[in-house]
């Protein structure tokens, strides 16, 4: 059956992997069902320690510590009723699914070999591998810069393979700020847009006045 012609496209959130040097776009993950919440924390970044200096009380030093956490499903039960049209879902379940969230948080095989090979040979200082830039995408007017901090899976189904069919991915989430990245660099740049957002929405608020609060001044 085919949907309503004037019902409005549904927009997924999803993760983009981006090439932090070139901005090229390496790699796009569409969550197959979007949440039904989104759980978000500020931490204030402030200047004053606990009982500090008066003179740093109002002052800040950068943008919050803002993290953000929420659960996403996967379900391949529907393309299982027609196996010919999902060979994949019909021999490995959400497996490929789960594997493509989970290597996020893996440095590439190749780059693994390629120190331990370095190693052998004495290198004195082997450099961290570095990961592709990691984008949070939910709309348009939030896309920002994270790390991965939390990742946990409950497989909740299973194919007489014991292949998983249904499972929910938990995450948590780390904005990255211009604290974190070079100001000038793309994951940088996509965070003042984020936060310029910020801004122009706030600007879009309506505003109070004093009498809304029951006082007539300050």
């Amino acid at each position: 059956m085919s949907s309503f012609p004037n019902s409005p496209r549904l927009i997924k959130g999803g993760i983009v992997l981006v090439d932090p040097t070139s901005g090229v776009v390496l790699r796009v993950i569409a969550l197959q069902y979007n949440p039904d919440t989104l759980s978000r924390t500020l931490a204030v970044q402030g200047t004053a320690a606990e009982g500090g200096d008066r003179l740093e009380a109002l002052r800040l030093k950068g943008p919050p510590i803002e993290t953000i956490k929420l659960e996403a499903e996967i379900d391949a039960t529907d393309q299982l009723e027609f196996p010919e049209q999902n060979p994949n879902a019909a021999k490995l379940g959400v497996q490929p699914e789960l594997a493509l969230l989970e290597t996020l948080l893996y440095p590439r095989s190749s780059d693994l070999q390629a120190n331990n090979r370095l190693a052998q040979i004495g290198t004195l200082e082997i450099t961290p591998v570095q990961a592709p830039l990691t984008l949070f995408v939910w709309g348009a007017n939030r896309i920002v810069p994270v790390r991965i901090t939390e990742f946990g899976i409950v497989e909740e189904a299973f194919d007489p393979l014991l292949n998983p069919i249904r499972a929910k991915v938990s995450l948590g989430l780390r904005v990255l700020s211009v604290n974190d990245l070079d100001f000038g660099s793309k994951g940088g740049s996509l965070f003042m847009i984020y936060q310029q957002q910020k801004e122009s929405l706030a600007q879009k608020a309506r505003a109070a006045a004093l009498p809304a609060l029951g006082i007539g001044g300050i």
